[in-house]
């Protein structure tokens, strides 16, 4: 695993069942977004590229596109980012893994990952105000198309909830692997 961090069970399986399926259904679901993800990319790229083609070449002014694309990429990033964690691929510092024992690691990378599930969840609960502020107050965007900004406010906060939970897991993983207490 990235990182040098291999959690290895040590407790009897009949504990560990509701954590091994909450684990493979976090994972089918990072699944199936990651594939919507890449899909709402490609769809990004092909309305940024008509956009470009039909104001360059037939000078037809397009109102929505940039703010589509924007929506798909938004939502691609947030809605990826828990199965980006779940393989550990976000941005890290190492210089610290390859100086620690593993034991102080093992410690150091369960206080990161709590760390960061608090701020998750605190983003994840200001997304769902924001995106319930956003249903219940009718808010549009200010360009002309107008689109409902729940749209994107509920790509952010689902992304971010299902980040927290990725989060929570490993935290519950390391937790549970006590080689780091010896």
């Amino acid at each position: 695993m990235a990182h040098g961090l291999d959690f290895i069970e040590t407790e009897p399986a009949t504990t560990a069942a509701p954590l091994g399926a909450a684990d493979r259904i976090l994972s089918g679901i990072n699944t199936i977004v990651v594939n919507l993800s890449s899909a709402a990319l490609v769809v990004a790229s092909f309305v940024l590229t008509y956009s470009v083609v039909v104001r360059y070449f037939l000078k037809i002014s397009t109102d929505w596109q940039d703010e589509m694309s924007v929506f798909l990429i938004v939502g691609a990033v947030f809605m990826s980012a828990a199965a980006i964690q779940a393989g550990r691929g976000h941005v890290a510092i190492e210089a610290l893994t390859a100086v620690l024992p593993p034991r102080l690691n093992m410690i150091r990378q369960i206080v990161v990952d709590a760390a960061s599930f608090v701020f998750c969840a605190y983003f994840a609960w200001k997304s769902w105000l924001l995106l319930l502020e956003a249903w219940v107050e009718g808010f549009h965007s200010g360009s002309t198309w107008g689109p409902p900004l729940w749209i994107p406010y509920s790509l952010m906060t689902v992304g971010m909830l299902l980040l927290s939970l990725q989060i929570l897991l490993q935290v519950v993983h390391g937790l549970r692997d006590r080689s780091w207490m010896r």
